[in-house]
Formats: C-alpha cells, sequence, structure tokens
C-alpha cells in the first residue's frame, strides 16, 4: 500500500486530509505547525490539521521549520512514497521533495500560475475575478512554480466572499486530490509546467491593505469588503476612530464625494465612492465594540450618524 504523509495546517486542509482517509490510503503521519496562541486570552490552540488527525489515531509532527536537520529526519524516516500538502505554511527543503517515490504534490486555492503564495482566495475576490479554482502540482523550492498536474475551475458568485469560497475550494481540492492520485501512480500523468512570465502573486494580507479607498469605484470598493470577510475585514474610519466593516451592498447613486454619507436607511446607510454606485453598509464594528448589524448601530451607537457626514478620514484612532 502507498505509504502517504499529509502536511496541512488551517481549516481549509482538513477535508483534502479526510479524503485521503475516506479513500483508505495510507496516511502514515501528518506533518503541521506547532500548537499557537489564540485569542485575547492568548489560549495556546492546535491547528485543526492536528485535531482531525488525532481524531484517527494518526501521529502527527509539529516541526517549528521542517528545513531543521532533527526534524526533517524524522520525516525522512518514515520513508514515505508520497507527500501531499493543503496549505502547510512552509517550503520544503529539496530533501525532502526528492524522498518519496511519487513526489511531494500540493493542493493549492488558485488556477496557477495565477495567484501564487499565502493568500489566493483573498485576491480572487479582491481583484473582481469571475472564477478561481484549485490546482495540484509538483512541489519545488520555489513558492508555487511546480508543474501542474490537474487543474479544476471553480465559480466565484457575486456574493461569495473569502469564507464562502474557500469553503467550495477545500472540497474541490479534495476531490481533485482523489480523481489526480490514481493515475498520478500509474505513471499515467503528464505535467506541464508553468509559464512563469504569467504568474501573479497573492501575498498575506498586510494592515493597510485592510482600510477602505472610498475613491475607487464602488464595485471595486464592494469586492474590497467581500475579499476581506470575514478575515481580516476591512475598515474605515468614522471621526478618527476605526470602524470595520463586514458586509456591504451595492447600491445605484448620484456621485457626490468620495466617502459621504449620502443616505441613511432603516437596515443601513450609504457611502458615495468614486462613481455611481455606492455602498451600502450593514455589517460593522464601532471602534471598542462588538459587531452589529447597521441597524441595531442606528438605533444606538449610531444614532448621531447623519448625511453629510464624512468616512476614511486620515486621523485614524486605532
Amino acid at each position: 500500500m502507498t505509504k502517504v504523509i499529509f502536511m496541512g495546517t488551517p481549516d481549509f486542509s482538513v477535508p483534502v486530509l479526510q479524503s485521503l482517509i475516506d479513500e483508505k490510503y495510507d496516511v502514515i503521519a501528518v506533518v503541521t505547525q506547532p500548537d499557537r496562541p489564540v485569542g485575547r486570552k492568548r489560549i495556546l490552540t492546535p491547528p485543526p490539521v492536528k485535531v482531525a488527525a488525532e481524531k484517527h489515531g494518526i501521529p502527527v509532527y509539529q516541526p517549528e521549520k521542517i528545513k531543521n536537520e532533527e526534524e526533517l529526519n524524522q520525516v525522512l524516516e518514515l520513508k514515505p512514497d508520497l507527500i501531499v500538502t493543503a496549505a502547510f505554511g512552509q517550503i520544503l527543503p529539496n530533501a525532502l521533495l526528492e524522498a518519496p517515490k511519487y513526489g511531494c504534490i500540493n493542493v493549492h486555492a488558485s488556477l496557477l500560475p495565477e495567484l501564487r503564495g499565502g493568500a489566493p482566495i483573498h485576491y480572487s475576490i479582491l481583484q473582481g475575478k469571475g472564477k478561481t479554482g484549485i490546482t495540484i502540482m509538483y512541489m519545488v523550492e520555489k513558492l508555487d512554480a511546480g508543474d501542474i498536474i490537474s487543474q479544476v475551475e471553480v465559480e466565484i458568485e457575486e456574493h461569495d466572499h473569502v469564507g464562502t469560497l474557500h469553503d467550495k475550494l477545500s472540497v474541490a481540492g479534495a476531490k481533485l486530490l482523489i480523481d489526480t492520485i490514481p493515475p498520478l501512480l500509474a505513471g499515467e500523468i503528464s505535467p506541464v509546467k508553468q509559464d512563469d512570465s504569467e504568474a501573479t502573486f497573492a501575498r498575506n494580507i498586510k494592515r493597510e491593505q485592510e482600510k477602505i479607498d472610498w475613491t475607487k469605484d464602488g464595485e471595486e470598493i464592494y469586492n474590497h469588503i467581500r475579499g476581506l470577510h470575514p478575515w481580516p475585514v476591512a475598515y474605515t474610519t468614522l471621526e478618527g476612530l476605526v470602524m470595520k466593516v463586514w458586509w456591504g451592498e451595492k447600491v445605484s447613486v448620484t456621485p457626490s464625494s468620495p466617502g459621504k454619507i449620502i443616505g441613511i436607511e432603516e437596515d443601513g446607510f450609504i457611502v458615495s465612492t468614486g462613481n455611481s454606485t455606492g455602498v451600502k453598509i450593514t455589517d460593522l464594528q464601532p471602534s471598542g465594540k462588538k459587531r452589529m448589524s447597521a441597524k441595531d448601530y442606528l438605533r444606538g451607537a449610531g444614532t448621531h450618524l447623519k448625511a453629510g457626514m464624512m468616512l476614511g478620514e486620515e486621523n485614524e484612532t486605532k
């Protein structure tokens, strides 16, 4: 039986691991990131993949850096026939890439060579794409640059956000992997080299990217909001204080100054953008408060809100 090592860390990886288990592959070990402190109380929390592996009695390894000789040798000594990775979070050293008989393959959430990197789901929505997908590729010591083994497209719908698209891609990745492994093991795959000249990158989101620029077109701002929902969440400012914008809707408006509140309705307030598509904020989190509907906000903390007020001031207090 083919001995498989699975390497992954977040929720995205769990259905991929589960598919290997369900199909009765011999998963001899799982390699994931170390437990990390989570939340305001900094509670040490295991990665989702570790939790899933332990439910099935699969040995778990948690190297801080897989390139460290001692931790690398622990994995090499298992003599895997195939290594499968999905959002593991570390670049694998060449010694590990060359060890398995059938190689190291990765389940990546984009249609490579587009959106190489750690945040392809976010960028596919931020960039307003109508589709993305899953690529299974051979791994190399360069970020998401290995030869393509198989791909499948996944539609991005108008109301998709990072959370919904994440779940669709995770399921699609699990299915594509199970469809890909048998011909891979049988030597029936003809990998396709990536065209590096067509590569784009999806580097991890930085804090400054989360801020809404109200001078942009409304469609782009809508994509910005859903491309950061439900994490890390877009934000703007109101009277110098940060306001997280969890959700909004596109509405047709008469253009005004970008960032100006031009209408207040029962379930939200409308903000002018750089064109005739405004954004109605419907779900938000004021500074120092919990997330709430705009309806509840307007009945409580936001009763002072008036048409003509501006969002997005530069003098931020965080």
